[in-house]
């Protein structure tokens, strides 16, 4: 459904993103996990046609972006990380100005954002001034408004950014049932939780290099299954274990404060490219 060849992009002398060759398949999650400034957005911008790689092809459903611009965007729908509703207009007037650009007659409109503000529970504020919303309102708006035209793809670009850890939870199970319904999804994260939760596969980006991808148990499967901390003097020391015996085991054998629990992706990125991803959604 997304198919990239290594597309490439720099700005003034600095590369953002260095051949990148991606897939995703019809109604597949995949979460592009990395760090802040790792090149996710710029790809994201680039894949929804809002910027221009330097070299590469991108193929959405088969059509070329390049070549079929107009036919190609409207295949997608786009959260973009930043709120970017337009705080003087109501909701309603949001959504209905997005069906308008997409060329939905005014039936469509109405019936699409009718059943959506319910789909993300907020039809009891339809006519409500967007700039009265909390965050957590917002990004449900901005979701809907991405699915009104009925994309094929969803493109969501650090879409719990910000919010509190219950509301983002809410976004979780929103963005399941998308996806469950038949929507492709690429949802870019550098939340952890975000990416063990949501995917049905895991790209890890790193300075504008892809450095691994696989589903999250096949990449967490590559180091082991438990992990061990170690705190003694100040530092943190983590070996990886297959099984958790064999890690509480040499837990009598470590000097200082000794934890065992289960690898996460975190540990994966570590372990590949020397640091953190960061951005705990705990």
């Amino acid at each position: 459904m997304i198919q990239t060849e290594h597309i490439t992009k720099s700005f003034g002398r600095t590369r953002i993103l260095s051949g990148i060759s991606l897939h995703v398949r019809d109604r597949e999650l995949v979460a592009y996990l990395g760090p802040n400034g790792a090149g996710k957005t710029t790809t994201v911008r680039i894949l929804s046609g809002q910027a221009r790689a330097d070299g590469g092809t991108v193929k959405l459903a088969g059509r070329n972006l390049t070549e079929h611009p107009l036919e190609a965007k409207a295949l997608c729908g786009v959260v973009s990380q930043h709120l970017n509703l337009d705080a003087e207009l109501s909701v309603r007037e949001n959504l209905d100005i997005h069906g308008r650009l997409f060329g939905m007659n005014a039936s469509e409109r109405k019936e699409g954002i009718t059943s959506l503000l319910e789909t993300v529970e907020m039809a009891h504020k339809v006519d409500v001034l967007t700039k009265t919303l909390s965050g957590g309102e917002k990004r449900r708006i901005m979701l809907a408004r991405a699915l009104l035209h009925k994309p094929r793809i969803l493109f969501l670009d650090e879409p719990t950014v910000g919010l509190d850890p219950l509301i983002r939870r809410k976004l979780w199970g929103l963005i399941k049932r998308i996806q469950q319904e038949g929507t492709t999804i690429l949802l870019t994260t550098h939340y952890i939780e975000e990416a063990e939760f949501l995917a049905d596969r895991v790209i890890f980006l790193d300075k504008g290099r892809i450095v691994a991808e696989g589903t999250p148990n096949a990449l967490m499967n590559r180091i082991g299954q438990w992990a061990l901390d170690v705190q003694c003097n100040g530092l943190l020391t983590t070996r990886y274990f297959n099984e958790r015996d064999e890690a509480a085991r040499e837990t009598t054998q470590e000097q200082g404060t000794s934890t065992v629990r289960r690898v996460n992706l975190e540990d994966v990125f570590l372990s590949i490219t020397g640091r953190k991803v960061s951005g705990s959604a705990q």
